[in-house]
C-alpha cells in the first residue's frame, strides 16, 4: 500500500517544528502496525524563495518508509506511508488531518506489489 496525502490550511507552528515531525515519525510506525528499523532523520530546508523553505524527515520501517514534507509559509504538508503490509489508511488521514489542523486533504492510495502471489507474500513476512 502506498498512501499519499496533501494536506493544505495546516497550522504553520506545527508544520515549522522539527521536533513534532521527529516525534511524529518516531513514533507514529508502532502505532500503524509497522517496525522503525532506524530512528528518523529529519531537517530544515532553506529553498530559493523564502516561501519554499520547510522541514524534511523519513524514518526507514521493515515495510518500507515513511516522510513528510512541510511548507509552513504555504501551509502545507506532503507525507507517503508506503508499506508491504496492509495498514488503515482511513484511520492514517484522520490522524494526520488532526496532528497537522489541516483544513483541506487530498489523498490517494496505491496498491503496489500486486504480482507476488499470496503465498509469496505469506513468506515474506515470516522474514
Amino acid at each position: 500500500m502506498h498512501l499519499i496525502i496533501d494536506g493544505f490550511g495546516g497550522n504553520p507552528r506545527i508544520l515549522e517544528s522539527e521536533e513534532l515531525i521527529y516525534q511524529v515519525l518516531d513514533h507514529y510506525p508502532s502505532r500503524i502496525g509497522m517496525t522503525k528499523i532506524a530512528p528518523p532523520y529529519v531537517f530544515r530546508y532553506l529553498g530559493s524563495k523564502p516561501e519554499d523553505w520547510g522541514i524534511s524527515g523519513f524514518v526507514l520501517i521493515a515495510e518500507s518508509h515513511i516522510s513528510i514534507h512541510t511548507f509552513p509559509e504555504r501551509c502545507l504538508v506532503n507525507i507517503d506511508v508506503f508499506s508491504c503490509k496492509d495498514f488503515d489508511s482511513e484511520q492514517v488521514i484522520k490522524d494526520i488531518q488532526a496532528k497537522f489542523e489541516l483544513t483541506e486533504l487530498r489523498s490517494y492510495l496505491l496498491d503496489r506489489g500486486l504480482e507476488y502471489s499470496h503465498k509469496e507474500m505469506l513468506e515474506l513476512e515470516r522474514l
